[in-house]
């Protein structure tokens, strides 16, 4: 069976930056388990993975674009710290979820100075190209319950 749309992939894999830093990994026997075609992951792994078997490892590069995007400095705004109500302690690399124009998002703090509280908008890996070196483990038709809800079923799954 091949990686297609509308099937349930396993996968262990590393991510690197193009320093060669570690950002993320999975751990060993606990796959990431997504579901093909329905953009649980990055455009751009997707496609790579696309036609390849269970078994098989592939190391893949994604530009931003194809990732998490560009960095948007527009994205980064100085709020007042009353926008905060509720929140007793400020400090940079909090994040909180706000409403959009895109719908909801995650912003970070980035920045303290007195009332000025300095947001960022982007991703945290928006602007970062990466790399991922993955081996294909498990490949199975999805259940109809998972193409209705677009995602997989299972461990990690809130409704079952």
């Amino acid at each position: 069976m091949q990686v297609d749309d509308k099937k349930v992939v396993s996968m262990q894999y590393t991510l690197t930056n193009d320093a060669g830093e570690v950002l993320d990994q999975s751990q060993p026997g606990e796959p990431l388990v997504y579901l093909h075609g329905a953009g649980n992951i990055i455009p751009g792994l997707e496609k790579e993975l696309s036609g390849k078997s269970a078994g098989e490892t592939l190391k893949v590069r994604v530009v931003p674009e194809d990732a998490y995007g560009v960095r948007d400095e527009e994205m980064v705004q100085v709020m007042p710290r009353s926008v905060f109500q509720g929140v007793d302690t400020i400090e940079p690399g909090m994040q909180f979820h706000a409403d959009s124009p895109k719908g909801s998002a995650t912003i970070t703090v980035t920045k303290v100075e007195n009332d000025d509280i300095t947001v960022d908008g982007n991703h945290p890996l928006a602007g970062e190209a990466l790399t991922f070196d993955v081996e294909i483990t498990d490949i199975r038709d999805a259940t109809s319950e998972e193409l209705e809800h677009g995602h997989i079923h299972g461990p990690g799954c809130d409704h079952g």
